[in-house]
C-alpha cells in the first residue's frame, strides 16, 4: 500500500495573508511543515501542492517536491485531487500547511485505518476529539461530528449535534479535527461531483462525501492541532520552537 502526504498551500489567507511564507525560526512555515511531514517517516512521498510561485519555489529550492495547481479550486480536496490524479498511489493524507508541529501518532492512526480495512469499506479516515466545555460545543467555528456504533460519520455540523433535549442521556460531543486520509478513488470521485445543498449550507466539504454515499471512519484522539491562523499564533509558534 503506497501512502503519500499532500500539503495544500494557498498563498492568500483571509485572516493572515502570506502566513505560510512567514519566518519560523529561520525557515518558512510551509518549509517547516514539509520537513516535519518527511520526518515522521510514515509516507512513501511528500508533496506540497500550491497556486503560488513563491511557495512552489520555496519548496523546490530546498530540494523538496511541489506541484503547481493548474485550475482554481474551491476546496483543499479539489486541489489535492488534481495533484494526485496521475500519481501511482493508494492512500493520500492531507497535511495542513499551517500546522508545522505535526503529531505523528495522529497521522499514524488514520493510516492504520486503511491497513486494517481488508474489505475496502472505508473511503476516508479522519480524527475527532471529545469536547466538554459548553462554549466549545456551541461555537460554530468548532465543527461537530456524530458517528454510528462502528465509528463511521453520520453527519458534520457547525451546530450542536446531537441537540441536548435530554440533559442526562450520557451523550458525548466530538469536535472534528481536519486531518484526512483518502483512498485515491474517493478523492477523484469528489473532484467530479457537484456541491449539494448540505455542503453549500454548512460550508463543510466533508458533507459532499457523505451526500454521495462515501464512508468516513472517525478515529478518536486527544491531540489538539496548533495551527497558525493569526500573527499571534505565529508568535506562539516561535516561542514553542
Amino acid at each position: 500500500m503506497k501512502v503519500i502526504a499532500v500539503i495544500p498551500a494557498r498563498y492568500n489567507s483571509t485572516r493572515f495573508p502570506a502566513k505560510l511564507m512567514q519566518d519560523l525560526g529561520g525557515k518558512t512555515v510551509i518549509l517547516r511543515t514539509y520537513e516535519a511531514a518527511i520526518a515522521t517517516q510514515l509516507f512513501n512521498d511528500v508533496f506540497v501542492v500550491t497556486d503560488s510561485d513563491l511557495i512552489f519555489n520555496e519548496i523546490i529550492s530546498n530540494n523538496g517536491k511541489a506541484i503547481m495547481s493548474i485550475k482554481e479550486h474551491e476546496s483543499g480536496s479539489d486541489r489535492i485531487a488534481e495533484a494526485v490524479e496521475d500519481l501511482d498511489v493508494d492512500i493520500v493524507v492531507n497535511v495542513q500547511g499551517d500546522e508545522p508541529f505535526i503529531d505523528k501518532e495522529s497521522l499514524k492512526k488514520v493510516i492504520e485505518v486503511f491497513k486494517n480495512d481488508s474489505h475496502n469499506k472505508v473511503d476516508l479516515a479522519s480524527l475527532m476529539r471529545e469536547i466538554k466545555n459548553e462554549l466549545d460545543i456551541n461555537n460554530p467555528n468548532n465543527v461537530k461530528v456524530v458517528v454510528d456504533q462502528y465509528g463511521f460519520a453520520l453527519y458534520f455540523s457547525r451546530s450542536v449535534i446531537p441537540y441536548p433535549r435530554e440533559k442526562n442521556s450520557g451523550v458525548r460531543y466530538f469536535q472534528h479535527i481536519g486531518i484526512y486520509a483518502f483512498r485515491k478513488q474517493a478523492l477523484l470521485d469528489f473532484y467530479s461531483l457537484p456541491m449539494k445543498s448540505l455542503e453549500a449550507s454548512e460550508k463543510l466539504e466533508q458533507l459532499r462525501y457523505l451526500e454521495f454515499g462515501k464512508r468516513i471512519k472517525m478515529v478518536e484522539t486527544t491531540h489538539v492541532g496548533i495551527g497558525i491562523d493569526t500573527k499571534e499564533d505565529l508568535e506562539k509558534a516561535r516561542l514553542m520552537l
